[in-house]
């Protein structure tokens, strides 16, 4: 056997471990992420509020309490994360937003949102249906309609 043959079937070993690394990594993850939606849906409830500000933040600047700070990961600290200013009942609170729920809410309007702890998880118009933002074009689609 050459020289070339023996470097590619290393590499095909390698590569076949770390796929298999990866498959059972990504179902224990799975399975971490079904737990945390169910007690998300366990604790939800459904609030109304005047949203205030919105943002991407990190979330050391954002004006969480203590002990969510501590509860994040090191490496998560630093990171930009959704956050809404809004007023519920007398009190102006700091939110988390989910990010797929971020783009449609709408500033100093009221919204009926579900809420669980200080995450936000969905959003409803209190007057009306809310307005679903325009998804950004790609490049690509950008130089095609050029």
């Amino acid at each position: 056997m050459s020289k070339l043959t023996i470097v590619l079937l290393v590499i095909l070993v390698v590569l076949i471990i770390a796929c298999i690394a990866l498959y059972f990594l990504g179902k224990k993850a799975e399975k971490k992420q079904a737990e945390q939606q169910e007690q998300l849906d366990a604790v939800k409830q459904t609030v109304s509020m005047l949203v205030i500000d919105k943002g991407r933040i990190r979330l050391k600047d954002a004006g969480f309490p203590p002990i969510v700070l501590e509860n994040t990961p090191k490496y998560l600290r630093r990171s930009k994360v959704p956050v809404v200013k809004a007023k519920v009942g007398p009190k102006v609170m700091t939110l988390m937003c989910d990010a797929q729920v971020y783009p449609t809410i709408p500033v100093k309007k009221e919204v009926k949102a579900t809420v669980s702890g200080i995450y936000i998880t969905g959003v409803k118009g209190l007057r009306g249906p809310l307005e679903t933002p325009e998804k950004k074009k790609g490049f690509f689609a950008r130089l095609r309609n050029k």
